[in-house]
């Protein structure tokens, strides 16, 4: 049990005092032997026995009155996270959101959100607890934003749900750079979170980071996470792969290609609507859904020829999880995709360049041309959907080109050169060359997401069957895609706000690996990312909900999506936009369909050595986070009140046990213990 008052709890010494005045009025009073009231004192001894539990008994009642009222002006509270405010009062709360798609999941039968349950759960709570300054830092991550009182959380558009994926690491750390440059004094960080392993990022180096600079902080501060882990088994959620426009001898047709996921255990054909939206018209589409995934592959959908680019929506019907039931899209003429590779190795450059200009759509032209690093400057941007790189990393000018480029959402591809030099781009350089005495195989790879995710239908890549003779060291922070052994990375994503950068640890030379052979992998991971860095080019963009656009948001329109959503969060939430005369389409993240719950041992390794607790709650539970349980003891204290009332009440005497003789009051008969005084309250005469 903790207490919001602690300091009062220095008064329970005072418990002592029924004690301390009884043995003073012991030493009040002292008895005087009387001869002719001798022959009543055995008499008396023969009820004594009761009189000592009951003087023991008005002792106890006083000393649980005087408790229970210490304990009461204290303002004890019933809660499950021990330790909750030991400490005195706050000076600082900070509450970190988490708003991502996956928070609006509802409670079995509640109608109640993670996201919603967790914003009353903190307010009601926070109030209890009170702080001098309340600081809000949520999933758009603009920054440390104070706010009035924790009652804002249940009205503030900033707590509103959200199609952007969080980024846990990154919101402690506006947290901690707040607490520094705002010199906090003792503060309390509370995380309310479903725990998915996307928002929450474990494996990245920043968790270290951020330990050791709480380490460092001169103020307390104590974590306290507010857990959603809890996933229904009865959500379903929609995603469109691909589209395409296609063009017949009389009309033209969209060709979409979409994913529908199910969370639901049953083994049984589920019949499933499907609403397709094109620019207002509807149609619907009735599909069988058989195990966890269905995938359909080019469905058609009638346009009118003169119709070059517009946007569409799919969506099936409400569930669990609001957020995952629709999927917007947008759609022009294929646009030619041409890749620039930068090279002082023609030879090594062939596999590159033939693995790029073999388009897999015969509807899309794409091209590929090698050039040296001089002739960057002559490069038209615009038309260029990726680079890739096989040449000492480049130098301050040629840095330039391709950080612009890669602002614009464009996507690079880095391979080692022969010399690796002492440039770096972006904090990363390579090392050294390591040379193997036998070809070793990739051990582990993200297979799940990104550029080495499994085919549509779900095959894996055969990455596990490349092999490695010779590759190239990296030195700097990034997350790695596939890795040999020993933990030696061999494809790396450069994590950034904008486009794509990657990292190949060798190259397609059959010296060094078996790329060209085993050339799938290759060829799929150069298409992807051309794919990835094609959406930038044309008049429309597929983007992923945060992933800044090209354009500010505040110039944005929005033409399709959440009546409410703010014009500052159009970037963050699904829907269909313009800007100028470009057509965008803003959906969640992919591994928000994905994801799954940390575990709770991963959640604790991450905050070892900081002031950390949890508590996990259910969407649409009514149980509060904690309770002030001050009434009991103050009903408590009247109770033991009366219980010592009751038992000083003097002893009503019978006839039959009134002889006529004086009678002597004894504690029996009055109660209180230390009053112990001989008195004569009544004389008769016996005739005998």
């Amino acid at each position: 049990m903790t207490f919001l008052q602690p300091i009062l709890l220095a008064a329970l010494p005072l418990i002592a005092l029924p004690v301390i005045i009884h043995l003073i009025n012991q030493r009040r009073y002292q008895s005087v032997r009387w001869g002719a009231m001798m022959f009543l004192l055995a008499a008396n001894r023969m009820s004594r026995g009761y009189a000592r539990l009951r003087q023991i008994l008005i002792l106890i009642f006083r000393t649980l009155a005087i408790a229970g009222l210490i304990f009461a002006v204290s303002r004890p509270l019933a809660s499950g996270w021990l330790g909750l405010t030991a400490g005195g009062q706050t000076d600082t709360t900070i509450i970190i959101l988490d708003r991502s798609p996956s928070m609006l999941e509802q409670g079995a039968g509640t109608g109640v959100s993670k996201l919603q349950a967790g914003r009353e759960q903190l307010a009601s709570t926070l109030e209890t607890l009170g702080s001098d300054r309340w600081v809000l830092v949520e999933t758009t991550s603009r920054g440390a934003l104070e706010i009035k009182s924790p009652d804002s959380l249940r009205k503030l558009p900033s707590t509103a749900p959200v199609g952007t994926s969080s980024d846990l690491p990154a919101m402690l750390e506006q947290a901690r750079d707040y607490i520094q440059s705002n010199k906090t004094g003792r503060t309390e960080v509370w995380i309310c979170s479903d725990i998915r392993e996307n928002d929450w990022n474990a494996e990245s180096g920043r968790w270290q980071t951020i330990r050791e600079s709480i380490f460092e902080l001169p103020q307390a501060v104590r974590f306290h996470l507010l857990a959603y882990p809890t996933e229904t088994k009865s959500n379903t959620s929609i995603r469109v792969t691909s589209v395409r426009r296609f063009e017949t001898v009389n009309s033209a047709e969209l060709l979409v290609s979409l994913k529908i996921a199910s969370d639901a255990s049953t083994e049984d054909s589920v019949t499933l609507p499907v609403q397709f939206e094109i620019e207002g018209a509807r149609s619907e589409l009735t599909v069988n859904v058989e195990g966890p995934t269905l995938e359909l592959i080019d469905h058609r959908i009638p346009i009118e020829r003169s119709n070059d680019r517009g946007w569409g929506k799919v969506s099936i019907p409400a569930d669990s999880n609001s957020a995952d039931n629709e999927f917007y899209f947008v759609f022009d003429r294929p646009q030619k995709r041409h890749t620039l590779i930068v090279s002082d190795d023609p030879q090594t450059a062939i596999p590159l360049q033939l693995a790029a200009s073999i388009s897999p759509d015969p509807t899309t032209e794409c091209s590929a041309e090698t050039l040296s690093e001089n002739q960057l400057a002559t490069v038209e941007w615009e038309t260029v959907s990726l680079v890739m790189w096989h040449a000492p990393l480049p130098g301050k000018e040629s840095a330039k080109l391709l950080d612009d480029y890669i602002d614009r959402g464009g996507q690079v591809v880095f391979l080692p050169p022969r010399e690796p030099g002492s440039a770096a781009f972006r904090d990363v350089s390579w090392n050294s060359w390591s040379d193997q005495q036998t070809a070793i195989r990739v051990e582990s790879w993200r297979g799940d997401q990104g550029i080495l995710a499994n085919s549509q239908s779900g095959n894996a890549l055969p990455v596990g069957e490349l092999e490695v003779r010779r590759f190239c060291e990296l030195n700097g922070e990034v997350t790695p895609l596939a890795s040999l052994r020993n933990n030696q990375i061999l494809f790396a994503h450069l994590p950034t706000t904008h486009g794509g950068v990657y990292f190949c640890t060798t190259t397609p030379d059959l010296q060094d690996s078996s790329l060209t052979t085993n050339g799938v992998v290759l060829y799929v991971f150069i298409q992807r990312a051309i794919e990835a860095g094609a959406v930038t080019l044309g008049q429309t963009r597929q983007l992923a909900a945060g992933a800044a656009a090209t354009d500010k948001p505040v110039n944005w329109k929005q033409i399709s999506g959440p009546e409410d959503a703010l014009s500052t969060d159009y970037a963050h939430q699904s829907g269909i936009y313009s800007s100028d005369e470009k057509l965008l389409a803003v959906n969640r993240n992919q591994a928000e369909d994905e994801s799954r719950a940390l575990p709770e041992e991963k959640i604790a390794e991450l905050f070892t050595g900081l002031a950390f607790n949890r508590v996990d709650d259910q969407a649409g539970s009514l149980e509060g986070l904690i309770q002030e349980v001050w009434r009991i003891f103050l009903v408590a204290m009247l109770i033991a009140l009366m219980a010592e009332a009751i038992l000083c009440m003097p002893r009503r005497v019978s006839k039959a046990e009134d002889t006529g003789f004086p009678r002597r009051h004894t504690d029996e008969d009055t109660g209180p213990p230390g009053d112990r005084v001989t008195t004569t309250t009544q004389a008769t005469s016996t005739t005998i």
